[in-house]
């Protein structure tokens, strides 16, 4: 479910250029719904996680799956700008919060045992980045071959098979997600505890700056090379180099995140992957570059989803996993929007993308610091029970 959900959603940039040409819309239109997509998957993230720790997963995602199929017809059917926001904005981003890590973060916590947990998380990450291995070639072919309204049929073909991939994925409902002691804590109690540990606060924050720099790059990266005189292929290329150096990353960054401290595994990813992004944008583009710098980018990519939701399960534990998990995405979220939407609108007045980058490697810089210094204890309730 999570390998198709993430992987077109990742692919969306390649349809950016040829449904904004075929439908006579600006790229920060396009730019716009993907924009929204990311703000409504933030907003609702943690109303959904909330709903699967308090009732299950299992029919989140089925309803989860059904909307992002909905969404990717009404994209592939659209006449005009606001089609395509509704249906690649906010169908499929409220889709996004029932079928990717938040949910599937809270299936990997149940079945394995705690001391391999971040590399369950990892593993659930990896299965994301598969999908952009899969589905980019598969959408630029079909773009180029029959135009962009088939490849997005052809996503939404891909789209049934999640339905029977939640149905499946939701019998991890009848295993437990804390202990008896957690089934005291109230969705207050668990906020209020949330809101007065520094450490949380500051890796939210931080997250807001990954969300930045990964959607930019899934965005905009196909219409950067394009305007530097690339052929389009090298984009679809670069997005499914990505997804498939990630599933090393996710999975190297589980691995590690059980055996080392995972604050400064996140905060050393962050300032690798600003300096990573100012290497390249400092050089005009070459095809040799564009790859080098996909691999390296996919090594740096969501190995931060295993960490991040290692350190909520390690600070606070499982009982409402999900709904911290996604309150902490909802500012990832935000930085995604600012990255989709800033991105195009830079573009537009500017003409290039120079000023998008610079800031993101910035405030990237910044970011990294902040977290290699974040407080990562665990609360006194968790505290306790690790003791008893």
């Amino acid at each position: 479910m999570m390998t198709l959900a993430m992987g077109m959603r990742q692919s969306l940039g390649l349809f950016q250029t040829p449904a904004s040409q075929g439908l006579g819309i600006a790229v920060a239109d396009f730019a716009l719904a993907v924009s929204i997509q990311q703000v409504a998957w933030g907003v609702t993230q943690p109303f959904v996680g909330a709903l699967a720790d308090r009732y299950g997963t299992r029919w989140v995602a089925v309803a989860g799956s059904v909307m992002y199929i909905v969404g990717l017809i009404l994209t592939a059917t659209a006449q005009n700008a606001t089609m395509i926001m509704l249906g690649a904005g906010v169908l499929i981003g409220t889709a996004l919060s029932c079928t990717s890590s938040g949910i599937t973060a809270n299936i990997a916590a149940r079945v394995v045992v705690p001391s391999r947990r971040t590399l369950a998380f990892g593993i659930v990450s990896a299965a994301g980045s598969i999908g952009a291995l899969l589905t980019a070639p598969l959408a630029q072919y079909l773009i180029k071959a029959d135009g962009w309204r088939v490849g997005l049929f052809a996503f939404v073909a891909l789209g049934l098979i999640m339905i029977p991939a939640a149905l499946l994925g939701g019998r991890a409902d009848k295993l437990p997600n804390g202990t008896a002691q957690d089934r005291e804590l109230t969705f207050g109690g668990a906020l209020a505890e949330a809101g007065r540990h520094p450490g949380y606060v500051v890796m939210a924050c931080a997250y807001f700056v990954c969300g930045l720099q990964l959607v930019f790059l899934t965005t905009h990266l196909p219409t950067y090379l394009a305007s530097c005189g690339m052929d389009a292929a090298y984009g679809a290329w670069a997005l499914a180099l990505i997804g498939g150096f990630n599933i090393i990353s996710s999975w190297g960054f589980g691995w590690l995140g059980d055996r080392y401290p995972k604050r400064l595994l996140l905060g050393a990813l962050y300032l690798l992957r600003s300096l990573t992004l100012a290497a390249y944008f400092m050089f005009p583009p070459t095809p040799i570059s564009t790859l080098l710098f996909a691999a390296a980018m996919g090594l740096l990519w969501l190995g931060v989803i295993p960490l991040v939701n290692g350190l909520v399960a390690q600070i606070f534990g499982l009982r409402y996993l999900s709904t911290l998990t996604g309150i902490a995405f909802l500012s990832h979220q935000a930085g995604s929007f600012l990255g989709a939407w800033g991105g195009g609108y830079i573009f537009d007045v500017l003409g290039s993308y120079d000023l998008a980058w610079k800031v993101a490697v910035l405030i990237g810089l910044i970011a990294g610091t902040m977290q290699l210094l974040m407080n990562d204890r665990p609360t006194a309730r968790v505290a306790a029970q690790a003791a008893g």
